[in-house]
């Protein structure tokens, strides 16, 4: 018999050890591991931590094979791994009515559970006593599922288990909008069963969701039905926020040890290898210790001060565990293994010796890794006074299975028993090298023969949807209820994935699907969702978007193939030319870069060799899987009852369709709308139209009123609702809105009457033919909308079944073709048409930690939304919060959806905004509008809802950049019909960028105004060059300006700043430092007190948004920007050696004292009339409108005030009165 080799000795000792002090835990039915001998609960998480040490020894035994008992001992070893999976599974397969739930509620009541009974894998404790729902722990299941199937251990058995995982994915691909408790299972560090979005979640979950994508769970036996799909915009969605939320764990904890998890092994879920460092010095800088890592600061488990007889802490006795967190020996074990991937010998050396000296010697000599070391009681003030010096002891499980496990480990690749790679077979640990250049194949296809000859004529060879058959074109919708049958189970009644709008990565790859390729349009060149898509310069910049999107986000192998099609839509408004926006970007493409992408533009048949495939099996005729099962398929979608047109595939029409064509077919069935509306009437001189022209919507809004009976129920809403008609003019977004105070006399309406007084519907209807533009049917629509309800059958032209819905609906496509802004937004309000990816856009802003207003402020109206809203619980707030103004709701709507293209685009834009006020916003964007065009606050709110998506989207860009911009009106002919004024808005550059600017046209108005601006001024006041007036601010434009278009820069600014609450580079920093040196700020009337600082730390997000809060009980922007200045200049004080400024400091007294002193300078300057007060505030216009620096800077002056406000508080050095 050969002799032991000094290797086979060594691991002999270490499957001692493993047997000792982990597989001893180990119920031998169900194979889970309880956690102690008195704990007798299996918990997920620590359950797969500890049984890694057992798949580590099995694999070190098969490759370090002496003798053939050693290959027995390693399938032995593995076996157990495969008995502790399955018991979980098992654990987790008696929960399935739980993960069905939970698909859609994302409800903490409806999780699975943290931990089960080890004898039976029944539940232990109820669901709501428990903070169950921990999405890392079923994505740390499912992420070693495919790491150990990788491995070649066979832990899946049945199609079933399989219809299972693959729900599971659906259970965690939420995981960027779900607040859970965390790998702590106590949520906010409270304690009070409060759930925030944690990064060791998101990150876990992205971790598990690309492991398990594309594997076979059944290894090398299985095909394409056991192969797990999972859709890669899901991933992505994870990754940028991890990458927004690092190094902050969450909103109440800056930094948590945990994240060793996410950066390292094992889930290897950072891709940027500066984040990686920052968070792990930032782990090493505030949590390291002597004995071991804190979990995180404050963290009050079980130190000599918490309270043992309750669960919940008191937020102002978080301050106590201040430098005395126990400290766990357990993450020094991470960065043995971190030091091993990473091929540095030094931190391993380091970490191993510290960690050998802190381990416990058990009975026979064997070492035991505790749980924690805690503080002993009669050492707690030694502790505080000098932090890292007193001798901790040992407390809580010995030995604590998760760190013995990860010792053994750490310990196996350290001394080279196991290579990186065999623990990690799906090559995670690869995250961070770097990507090649991604090039996006793009095939520009025409819908039909007449748009390819159109675009032949241009020198553009396209082929036509027809012309690629057997290839099949199809709208991304059509995938979306497509993966709704992904995962469907009868035996398990699990339903499958929920209908979600899937994203450009999804659509980028190609499809087979019962042996055909399928190619899939983007999601927003499909119109049926929502407006933005009739604008064809916006589907052109949501194309360099998302172009721009793929080249950063694309992971797969091959390459991305975007199938762009030209509809008969792109066609300029009379049908016979394509639209130049869309042939130039065609052109851009042809060059093979747009908007810093790199494209490839070609055929679909060229592509076929370099593409992504993805096989789905789920729809194979012989799967039980039917397509017409159920008796809701009518219903299956959110907008099934809109038009649903698809593309026509005219050579594709077989008499025997086989049921998938069917199904499709089925999907895309037009409700096309028939016409019904008469045609418009040229209107001639002597027709007395049924509306006189001064109607405005108080006056119909009463009519209706009255023909419901009711008394006038609009007269509490302080804003003006909607005007109908454009020239009808109502609302007004840019002056304090006032209520209507006039009300119409009954006698002042033309409307057709009844016998009984009453409006005559009947007649109402006739009028349809008399109108002479859409404008006046939609009012026509509108009145009938509200009196009968949208379903009301008009009996137009006597045919049944023509409802007010379907008008209107039919109206919305003319207006769409029309290119009638102000129209197509208010139909669109009126049809409640959902925009499919409002509830994602919101989704995406919350989870990038900005959370979003809706409505005009004061508070009471204005709507906070802080956690992610399911879709129509999201619209029903936001028509709320615009007190049922329908134009203020759609506009909400599609302004979040601009944002959200930007927080994904350019994160760098929403820097140091914690909360996005979009009535305000919108307020702002009519106010720049009045003022760059010089009109009245109603005449700006019309033009902004007449704008079209694209210079909306523009505009706020401007805004929320600060970028100087202008704003013209158009000299291009516009439609007959539209009423609207044309603007096109453009950036100030450096050279006057626009063509109107480089004819003199511009420059021509801007003098003739400078001149007459500048002849009234000088009769007025006396503009001396010093003069904060007269020194606004170097302008960001850089060509020549006269200062009357300079003046209110800097009022601007400040009003634009404040409106997006956008603050200085550590501003909430320095605001915890002003709070520990007096007893509280008042801001308004409302004190922030200093006890805010007990419970939470400077770097926290929640304190963030708590000094937020109290800043936004301040309607006027500008004011705020003033107040958040005068902060500023406070916390110049905090830095002082001061101990204790004392007392309340009023931060409003401050500005104001710091106002009189620049009025009483002005005066003495002599510019007595020119002063004028802001009425809200007392502020001068003037004041707002200086720029911070200089000797008439508002800086000057809010030092002087601060100075004067705490004279007697400051030490002798400090600044005197000047």
């Amino acid at each position: 018999m050969r002799s032991r080799s000094n290797s086979g000795v060594r691991l002999d000792g270490y499957a001692r050890l493993v047997q000792q002090t982990i597989l001893c835990y180990q119920n031998p039915i169900t194979g889970l591991l309880s956690a102690s001998h008195e704990q007798k609960d299996a918990w997920v998480r620590d359950n797969i931590y500890s049984i890694l040490a057992v798949w580590g020894l099995g694999m070190a035994y098969r490759k370090n094979a002496d003798r053939d008992e050693d290959k027995a001992k390693a399938y032995e070893l593995e076996q157990n791994v495969v008995k502790l999976m399955r018991g979980l599974l098992q654990c987790m397969m008696r929960q399935v009515e739980k993960v069905e739930k939970f698909k859609h509620t994302q409800s903490t009541k409806d999780s699975l559970h943290a931990k089960y009974n080890t004898a039976t894998c029944s539940t232990v404790v109820g669901d709501d006593q428990w903070g169950h729902l921990q999405v890392d722990a079923t994505s740390l299941f499912l992420l070693f599922l495919a790491q150990m199937t990788a491995s070649g251990l066979r832990i899946i058995f049945t199609l079933d288990e399989v219809a299972f995982i693959q729900n599971l994915v659906f259970y965690i691909e939420a995981a960027y909008k779900v607040a859970d408790y965390g790998m702590w299972e106590r949520g906010d560090k409270t304690n009070q069963g409060i759930p925030e979005l944690n990064a060791s979640s998101v990150g876990m979950a992205k971790a598990a969701l690309e492991a398990i994508d594309e594997l076979d769970l059944f290894g090398a036996h299985g095909g394409r039905k056991s192969v797990i799909h999972v859709l890669p915009d899901e991933v992505e969605h994870c990754q940028s926020i991890l990458f927004s939320m690092l190094p902050r764990a969450s909103t109440s904890k800056e930094i948590d040890a945990g994240l060793l998890s996410i950066i390292s092994f094992p889930a290897f879920a950072v891709e940027d290898m500066n984040l990686v460092n920052v968070t792990k010095n930032e782990i090493i800088s505030k949590l390291q210790g002597r004995y071991g890592c804190c979990r995180f600061l404050r963290d009050g488990y079980k130190t000599p001060r918490e309270d043992p007889n309750r669960l919940h802490y008191d937020p102002a006795e978080l301050k106590l565990f201040e430098n005395i967190e126990c400290e766990w020996p357990v993450f020094w074990t991470y960065f043995i293994i971190d030091g091993v991937f990473n091929g540095d010998a030094v931190q391993v050396q380091e970490y191993r010796e510290a960690l050998e000296g802190i381990l416990i010697r058990g009975k026979n000599g064997i070492h035991l890794v505790p749980e924690l070391y805690a503080i002993p009681p009669n050492k707690v003030d030694e502790e505080y006074k000098n932090p890292h010096t007193v001798d901790r002891v040992p407390l809580g499980k010995l030995p604590h299975l998760w760190g013995q496990s990860l010792y053994i480990l750490s310990s196996l690749l350290a001394e080279g028993f196991l290579a990186a790679g065999e623990i990690d077979p799906l090559n995670r640990r690869f995250a961070t090298s770097v990507k090649p250049d991604v090039v996006v194949q793009v095939t520009v296809l025409a819908e039909n023969s007449y748009v390819q000859d159109l675009l032949r004529k241009h020198g553009i060879d396209v082929q036509s949807i027809a012309d690629i058959h057997p290839i099949r074109v199809q709208p991304g919708r059509i995938l979306s209820h497509i993966y709704a049958k992904l995962g469907r189970n009868k035996n398990m009644k699990l339903s499958g994935r929920p209908y979600r709008h899937i994203g450009v990565l999804g659509t980028s790859k190609l499809y087979v699907i019962r042996n055909q390729i399928f190619t899939f349009t983007p999601q927003f060149t499909d119109q049926h969702h929502f407006y933005l898509a009739l604008d064809n310069e916006m589907i052109v910049e949501m194309l360099r978007i998302e172009l721009a999107y793929l080249c950063t986000c694309w992971r797969m192998t091959g390459r991305p193939t975007l199938t762009f099609p030209i509809t008969h839509t792109m066609l300029t408004n009379d049908g016979s030319d394509i639209h130049p926006a869309v042939l130039s970007t065609i052109r851009k493409l042809e060059d093979g870069y747009f908007g810093g992408a790199r494209v490839k533009l070609g055929s679909l048949s060229e592509f076929l060799t370099t593409s992504f495939y993805t096989y789905l099996t789920f729809l194979d005729p012989d799967c039980d899987e039917k397509l017409f099962n159920d008796t809701s398929e009518g219903r299956f979608s959110p907008d099934s009852d809109s038009d649903l047109g698809g593309y026509l595939e005219e050579t594709y029409k077989q008499e025997s369709q086989d049921e998938l064509d069917q199904y499709i077919n089925h999907l895309l069935q037009s409700t096309s709308l028939k016409c019904y509306l008469p045609p418009l009437r040229k209107k001639t001189s002597e027709d007395s139209h049924v509306f006189s022209a001064v109607h405005s919507t108080r006056d119909i809004l009463s009519v209706m009123a009255k023909a419901k009976g009711l008394e006038m129920p609009f007269a509490h809403m302080t804003l003006p609702t909607k005007v109908l008609s454009a020239h009808r003019k109502s609302l007004n977004l840019v002056d304090s809105p006032q209520p209507l105070l006039k009300q119409a006399h009954e006698d002042d309406f033309q409307w057709p009457r009844d016998d009984h007084g009453d409006v005559d519907c009947e007649k109402l209807v006739e009028q349809l033919k008399d109108c002479s533009n859409l404008q006046e049917q939609a009012d026509i629509l509108y009145l009938l909308y509200v009196i009968k309800g949208p379903s009301w059958d008009t009996d137009l032209s006597g045919q049944h079944g023509v409802t007010v819905q379907s008008l209107l609906s039919e109206l919305y496509g003319k207006a769409g073709l029309n290119q009638e802004w102000g129209l197509i937004r208010y139909i669109s309000g009126l049809l409640r048409k959902k925009v499919e990816v409002l509830a994602e856009a919101c989704t995406d802003l919350l989870s990038h930690q900005t959370q979003l207003t809706v409505g005009l402020p004061p508070e009471p109206r204005e709507k906070i939304i802080s956690a992610p809203l399911p879709p129509e619980e999201l619209t029903k707030l936001i028509y709320e919060a615009s007190g049922q103004d329908i134009s203020i709701a759609v506009l909400t709507q599609e302004i979040v959806v601009y944002l959200a293209m930007y927080v994904r685009a350019q994160p760098s834009l929403f820097v140091e905004m914690l909360r996005l006020r979009i009535g305000l916003i919108i307020q702002v964007m009519a106010t720049e509008l009045a003022r760059s065009l010089n009109c009245s606050g109603e005449e700006a709110s019309e033009s902004l809802m007449n704008l079209s998506p694209f210079d909306m989207k523009n505009l706020l860009h401007h805004i929320l950049s600060g970028k100087e911009f202008g704003v013209e009106r158009s000299v291009r002919p516009i439609h007959s019909s539209t009423s609207s004024p044309a603007i096109s808005i453009h950036e100030v550059g450096h050279t006057g960028v626009t063509k109107t600017e480089r004819s003199g046209i511009n420059r021509l108005r801007s003098e003739m105004k400078q001149m007459t601006r500048r002849f009234s001024a000088d009769g007025q006041r006396s503009s001396t060059p010093s003069s904060p007036t007269g020194t606004s601010s170097s302008d960001s434009g850089g060509h020549h300006m006269g200062w009357g278009e300079r003046q209110g820069q800097w009022l601007r600014r400040r009003r634009l700043d404040g409106a997006i609450n956008r603050v200085p580079v550590g501003f909430y920093q320095k605001v915890w430092k002003i709070l520990q040196k007096c007893h509280g700020l008042s801001i308004d009337g409302y004190v922030l007190p200093s006890s805010t600082t007990r419970e939470m730390t400077p770097q926290e997000i929640k304190f963030a948004v708590h000094v937020e809060s109290v800043l936004n009980r301040v309607p006027q922007p500008e004011y705020r920007q003033l107040l958040v200045e005068a902060i500023m200049v406070l916390t110049l004080l905090s830095d002082t050696e001061m101990n204790s400024i004392g007392g309340i400091i009023h931060v409003d007294q401050i500005v104001q004292v710091a106002n009189q002193l620049f009025m009483q300078d002005q005066m003495s300057a002599g510019a007595m009339d020119t002063l004028e007060k802001d009425q809200a505030t007392g502020i001068c216009h003037f004041f707002y409108d200086s720029a911070p620096s200089g000797a008439y800077g508002t800086m000057t002056y809010l030092t002087k005030a601060v100075a004067s406000h705490l004279q007697e508080l400051l030490p002798n050095s400090g600044c005197q009165m000047q």
